[in-house]
């Protein structure tokens, strides 16, 4: 095995993506037991994430479902990839954690995003606009030092002060300038903009003040990585969320996922097609050989201590296949 992948932490995130046929109950019990499944692999991490009014994401409590995952499981770290901070109260937020790193001590990780919702309905019903994500650093702020007891309200989060739970910061736009500013671990993505993500590391690490929370730059990248027998059958993997990202751009709504052969059997406007090719592109897969050098070749350039794979499709059994032949290539 690579010594730079041999140094290199694995974690994932899941979205508990729906499927065609399915109920939004599967999926999050689905989620509940691939944790499980990733623990005994070996896997670091395992995040939930934020979504509200999308029909093909059942996630959208991500700290009500980490509770559900860190009692089903007993080693890996549970977190958020992340919890939108914009649509909180950061008190409220705080007191999550505090309840979580109280149940599960030293195995929470408190991973923030700036997204203020995924359409106009869904911030309107959120109570919250566009320039909403603006305020995140400030209430990037003020979240931690509930942490720490130093609200000017003279306050205190209960059970959160005093409890160390790690933060991260899902960076993008302006996200890794933030990060690097309060001292933070940052998370990137995706791998299919190795450029643009490049550039945020980049500045993340020339800008990076230490903090409390991290004396060094911490980065993670994120994005899809796939691993199957053959080069086909990992491009498979890919099929039914680059078709719900094509569907979703060209009608408006993120749909649940639909099986990889009914995709390769429909017939696509000239705007479909387009999306659906590009979303197939730029993806980590492919054999384990494939896979691995792909890895190395990343990890070389990103000098990233950690990867977040974000893969999700309509076959269980073949991502978790995927995710056990991934296991093979990062344990050795």
């Amino acid at each position: 095995m690579s010594s730079v992948i041999a140094a290199t932490r694995f974690s994932v995130l899941d979205r508990s993506r729906t499927r065609e046929g399915g109920t939004n109950a599967e999926a999050l019990r689905d989620t509940v037991r691939l944790a499980r499944e990733l623990e005994g692999l070996g896997y670091h991490r395992f995040w939930l994430s934020e979504h509200h009014g999308v029909p093909g994401v059942a996630g959208s409590a991500p700290t009500v479902l980490a509770a559900a995952v860190a009692s089903a499981t007993d080693t890996i770290r549970v977190g958020t990839g992340g919890v939108m901070l914009p649509n909180h109260q950061p008190l409220v937020v705080a007191e999550q954690f505090g309840v979580l790193e109280s149940l599960f001590p030293g195995r929470i990780d408190m991973g923030l995003g700036r997204s203020v919702g995924f359409t106009d309905g869904v911030r309107k019903a959120l109570g919250r606009g566009k320039d909403d994500a603006d305020d995140f650093a400030v209430q990037l702020e003020e979240l931690l030092g509930w942490f720490r007891g130093t609200s000017p309200t003279g306050v205190h989060a209960q059970p959160a002060e005093g409890l160390t739970v790690p933060p991260f910061v899902l960076a993008m736009g302006e996200g890794a300038a933030i990060a690097a500013r309060a001292g933070l671990p940052m998370v990137i993505g995706d791998l299919r903009s190795r450029e643009r993500m490049q550039r945020g590391i980049d500045h993340y690490r020339a800008h990076f003040r230490p903090s409390p929370w991290a004396r060094e730059p911490y980065v993670v990248i994120s994005g899809t990585v796939a691993v199957a027998a053959t080069p086909q059958e990992a491009r498979r993997l890919l099929i039914p969320e680059a078709w719900a990202m094509a569907y979703s751009r060209t009608h408006g709504t993120f749909p649940p996922l639909p099986p990889a052969e009914r995709v390769e059997g429909l017939a696509m406007t000239e705007k479909e097609r387009g999306f659906y090719e590009a979303g197939l592109t730029g993806h980590i897969a492919g054999t384990e050989e494939q896979v691995a050098h792909e890895l190395e070749t990343v990890l070389k350039e990103t000098a990233a201590q950690e990867v977040l794979v974000t893969t999700s499709t309509y076959d269980r059994e073949a991502l978790l296949d995927s995710f056990r032949r991934l296991a093979t290539i990062t344990s050795g």
